[in-house]
């Protein structure tokens, strides 16, 4: 129970400026920009170290007081508002960029560490050296991310989603014991988790249910020096995983991302496939371009799918890294609401998912974006079901939650699994798990917050 005195204490732990109860604070860290409902929390912390989180778990858990850790607040289901109350524990001030190894092609930084903070700090201090980006504002954070099992511009050509390219991590348990995963446990380096029992994935996907993420030790990548795209285009709803296919398999392209869209107006009716290629020469960029064409070329000589030339101005935008499109569609409605709803899915079911995006939209009334980025050189695809709405407009709400609930399960029809689902999708991912996962989810879950105060509403196994 929250009371004044476990206010009085937090404050004891955290200088008094860092921690707030007020109604016009409490009422933003309510909510998130997706249509999930708001909660209120009892107070809001930023820690500033390890030892702090450390302290502020231990009073949350003789006290039975949830606790709900936040990084940029911009997940937009709604699994870092506090669904029963408590302490949410914003890690904004955690955000030193710890180590840089330029050999071993590793950063660790601590859990508030935003992506444009380490994107910025490489650039100045090591323009050689680049990490994958997700397509989301600079302020969401690296742990944030990759404890969601986000993806980014380097998720195809490179290590897959951004969970797989943790190197290890410090975590603050319950109980407010400290672990550290991977190979920081053993040595002072944070190269790898291999070949140590692999405990990270505890602390992945969880939703902040197991612990509070404090330090990340993430891959870096060597920075090409040219960087361009070249993007295709066809009618054929059903040619695009064929075209994917090919594209993957020829290995020149970094980041391959798919949009299928009734706006811009030059983009309804078609399928739009995005392909960033980079390389260290002008011969070599003219290579790889060159194996793409060929490789497509039988597709585009019957003249029903093709190239599209790139002006410079729109050549701009697609070079971005993150890219600014998805963020400046997600307000197209006006009023600032914005759901986005992902599925990880084969790359086989990419048409099938648009029919159903444009179905659910039809039918309820609203409008949408449909992608997908492909992930691990093919191994799946990453597709999102983007719906803008206008949160003034209470029946707009309505409708796109509705479109919600319907898109969770349309993308388990289809054989895919939605991804960083709200409350209502994770109970519809339980429902169709194996009853064996099911279970073993429920031991870990006693094992790491015995006193169930980590995040409580979320991933609830019982």
């Amino acid at each position: 129970m929250f009371t004044n005195e476990t206010l009085s204490r937090i404050r004891e732990i955290v200088s008094s400026e860092y921690v707030t109860n007020e109604p016009e604070d409490l009422y933003i860290y309510s909510r998130d920009q997706g249509v999930q409902d708001p909660h209120m929390p009892d107070c809001v912390v930023m820690p500033s170290s390890t030892e702090e989180v450390q302290e502020i778990l231990r009073l949350a858990s003789r006290e039975q007081i949830p606790v709900v850790p936040m990084g940029g607040g911009l997940v937009l289901s709604g699994l870092s508002v506090p669904l029963k109350g408590g302490i949410v524990l914003d890690m904004k001030r955690m955000n030193r960029i710890l180590e840089i190894n330029e050999k071993s092609h590793y950063a660790v930084v601590e859990g508030g560490t935003s992506q444009g903070m380490l994107d910025a700090y490489l650039k100045k201090n090591f323009p050689h050296l680049k990490h994958s980006l997700p397509d989301a504002p600079p302020a969401a954070t690296i742990a944030g991310n990759i404890a969601i099992h986000g993806s980014g511009h380097l998720s195809q050509s490179q290590g897959g989603f951004h969970s797989e390219m943790v190197t290890g991590l410090e975590v603050v348990l319950s109980n407010g014991d400290v672990v550290k995963l991977g190979s920081c446990s053993t040595v002072p380096y944070w190269f790898s988790r291999a070949p140590l029992p692999d405990l990270v994935g505890l602390f992945l996907g969880w939703n902040g249910t197991t612990g509070v993420i404090t330090k990340v030790g993430i891959k870096l990548y060597p920075r090409p020096k040219l960087h361009d795209v070249l993007v295709y285009m066809t009618e054929d709803i059903d040619l695009a995983p064929e075209v994917l296919t090919r594209v993957i398999n020829t290995e020149t392209a970094e980041d391959i991302n798919y949009a299928l869209s009734p706006k811009p107006d030059y983009l309804n009716g078609f399928q739009m496939m995005v392909i960033n290629i980079t390389a260290n020469s002008e011969d070599e960029m003219a290579l790889k371009k060159k194996i793409i064409r060929d490789v497509l070329k039988d597709l585009y000589e019957t003249k029903e799918s093709g190239f599209m030339p790139v002006p410079p101005n729109m050549k701009t935008g697609f070079l971005e890294a993150p890219q600014k499109a998805l963020s400046k569609f997600a307000d197209v409605r006006r009023g600032g609401g914005f759901e986005y709803v992902g599925a990880i899915m084969p790359i086989e079911r990419i048409p099938d998912a648009c029919r159903a995006g444009m179905e659910i939209t039809a039918r309820h009334g609203i409008t949408y974006s449909l992608g997908a980025r492909i992930i691990g050189k093919g191994h799946c695809a990453m597709f999102f079901f983007a719906y803008p709405f206008n949160r003034v407009d209470a029946d707009e709400v309505e409708k796109v939650k509705m479109a919600l609930e319907d898109t969770n399960e349309a993308s388990l029809r289809l054989g895919g699994i939605p991804w960083k689902a709200e409350v209502q999708g994770q109970q519809l991912i339980l429902k169709q798990m194996d009853p064996g996962t099911y279970s073993l989810m429920k031991r870990i879950r006693e094992v790491l917050d015995p006193a169930g105060i980590m995040n409580p509403g979320n991933w609830e196994v019982s």
